[in-house]
């Protein structure tokens, strides 16, 4: 059995002290992307750690941080599993897209 990765919390004084990482922002403010989805996560909040690496790893930017939790956008989210893949609790899992 694969044992969990030990995680603590990130906490960033401001959005400098944010590493820096790629972003792009252009297309996806018009190409909402979500209907090319099979699959989509779903973030069990109470096992969530707030350590914000789903929201650094999303590729399309469709997570963000509302209330010191992640939040998916589906609309722009393609489920490319990435987020529940890179979250050290597995609180993030990939469920059949509903129709």
């Amino acid at each position: 059995m694969k044992q969990k990765k030990k995680a603590e919390k990130i906490i960033f004084e401001s959005e400098k002290d944010v590493p820096l990482m790629p972003i792009s922002l252009g297309p996806m403010l018009w190409n909402r992307t979500g209907a090319w989805r099979n699959i989509r996560p779903e973030i069990n909040l109470t096992e969530c750690i707030q350590c914000g690496i789903c929201w650094k790893f999303c590729p399309d930017v469709a997570i963000a941080i509302e209330n010191e939790f992640p939040v998916i956008d589906y609309d722009y989210c393609k489920g490319c599993g990435i987020c529940a893949e890179e979250c050290p609790t597995k609180c993030i899992a990939m469920v059949e897209e509903r129709k």
